[in-house]
């Protein structure tokens, strides 16, 4: 036996001892028959960016033959608001590399990922996977590189109060038990999601976190690792999936909300990204000496140009403005820096020293591993869980692309990199020279709707597509939210409420 595969989280893996990118539908017959399985689901992600679930018995060895070859019919009219009721019918076809064994079905069930396609039999052209399939596909084919992504998921647990061991109020960062509550239910959901084959980098607890009228509310964060784009978007989807089931079978409640409260911590969901070389698999964000690559740096310089209509993917409803204000560790200005939690793009420490660290605290060890600068990112810190992440991902792939057809793009990186907390009052003058993310759906909008030809080239998001997502930003009609909450305080706690399950 394979001890790669007998070590993996996936069940199905772990049986068939082949990877998940392998897996053919004979295999998954032959795993639902030895093992007994009664039930099999299809999942897809619709416009609100939610999982849906189809049921199906196992009947016989030749219904699920059926169902696993041509896949069943779906409404598109309940699942895309943009797909007429008059001609609404599509597939769903799973993907066999997308199986797990489900972690909270009552009998054996494996789950698939499906795609969807049109009565013809070609790819719904504007469904958020296929949007980022092309986003990704025109990206390789204008650079010969791959983009490589993973997402970092912050949460909040909310629960009565049972102690009195009560953390330091936003100080809850990597806190331990018993001043962090939490703990082994994140390490429970961690298991799950690798149990559907999310690759997982690690889980802690994060800033946020406080005490109201008797509940603790404490923010969490799992992050994952980088993989192709259409997988780092499958990963974060199942794992909301997890962690809200998970959440209700242990009687705790959770949000994903960008804002919860005024002055605690919001939830991002942080983007890393790497470029990766498609002939080698190396990764080209470094060059020789250990220096950002003029690589690393077109694909910034293309996140920062897109910045202002990345938000119309990124930050969806209204409360997603209210974690975007200084001094909150969420960007508000369009800039890049080192290590800097303010800016929009922040290059984070990449293992590029020389010095055995390792053997500096554990005399007569070396590492004895190949070195890490294969591991550096880039991070784009603006969005949040309102979005619809296969949407999120497809616009940051354009944005990317943008980085190599800007003539200058070295030039916007060199005048955008800021070294310096741009919000402290001596740096004034560099603050004010920025240009600043919207600050409001209305504004990201009116953003998207000037650069919305970027999103259309090649036939990545479907005009429809593009004006569906101006159209529900503009029905929020935020442009002088924040005003009226200065008067009416109330006003946000509504708004909480109401998005407190988005995303």
């Amino acid at each position: 036996m394979n001890t790669k595969y007998s070590l993996s989280n996936n069940l199905l893996v772990r049986s068939l001892q082949k990877p998940s990118e392998m897996f053919t539908k004979e295999d998954i017959i032959r795993y639902v028959t030895d093992n007994d399985i009664r039930m099999v689901n299809f999942m897809y992600p619709a416009a609100d960016g939610r999982l849906k679930t189809l049921n199906f018995v196992v009947n016989d060895r030749e219904y699920l033959d059926t169902i696993l070859s041509y896949g069943e019919r779906v409404d598109g009219s309940s699942l895309f608001t943009h797909i007429d009721p008059a001609n609404s019918d599509l597939y769903v076809i799973p993907r066999f590399r997308t199986a797990f064994l489900d972690p909270f079905a009552k009998q054996p069930t494996v789950t698939l990922l499906c795609t969807f396609f049109d009565k013809d039999g070609n790819r719904l052209a504007d469904s958020p996977d296929y949007t980022l399939e092309k986003a990704s596909t025109i990206f390789s084919d204008t650079t010969s590189l791959r983009l490589e992504a993973m997402g970092e998921l912050e949460f909040y647990v909310i629960a009565p109060v049972t102690d009195s061991f009560t953390a330091t109020d936003q100080r809850g960062y990597h806190e331990s038990a018993p001043f962090a509550k939490f703990n082994d239910f994140r390490t429970i959901c961690m298991s799950r999601i690798a149990a559907t084959g999310g690759e997982i980098k690690y889980g802690h607890s994060e800033v946020g976190n406080f005490t109201i009228e008797g509940m603790t509310y404490e923010q969490n964060e799992i992050e994952f690792l980088p993989v192709e784009a259409n997988r780092a978007a499958e990963q974060l989807m199942l794992a909301k999936w997890v962690i809200r089931n998970t959440a209700r079978e242990m009687g705790y409640n959770v949000t994903f909300a960008p804002k919860i409260t005024t002055g605690k911590a919001g939830s991002g969901l942080h983007i890393h990204m790497r470029l990766t070389d498609i002939a080698t698999g190396r990764n080209v964000m470094l060059d020789p000496n250990g220096t950002l690559s003029d690589n690393a740096r077109r694909l910034i310089a293309g996140l920062l140009t897109s910045a202002r209509s990345l938000t119309a993917f990124g930050n969806a409803n209204p409360t997603s403005y209210f974690r975007l204000v200084p001094h909150q560790e969420a960007p508000t200005n369009i800039c890049w820096g080192d290590r800097n939690r303010s800016v929009l793009v922040r290059v984070p420490l990449g293992w590029t020293s020389s010095k055995d660290m390792c053997a500096s605290v554990n005399p007569g060890s070396k590492a004895s591993c190949p070195p890490l600068s294969g591991r550096q990112t880039i991070e784009i810190r603006s969005a949040d869980c309102s979005a619809n992440v296969y949407l999120l991902l497809a616009a940051i792939a354009v944005a990317a692309r943008r980085g190599w057809q800007l003539p200058d793009a070295l030039t916007i990186a060199q005048e955008t990199y800021v070294d310096v907390d741009i919000h402290k009052p001596e740096n004034a003058a560099r603050l004010e020279a920025l240009n600043h993310l919207p600050a409001s759906c209305s504004e990201s909008a009116d953003a998207l709707e000037a650069d919305k030809f970027a999103y259309e080239e090649f036939g990545v998001f479907s005009p429809q597509l593009v004006e569906s997502t101006i159209q529900s930003l503009r029905t929020f009609d935020d442009a002088k939210l924040r005003s009226e909450i200065k008067s009416n305080p109330e006003l946000l706690a509504q708004l909480v409420n109401r998005f407190i399950n988005c995303g």
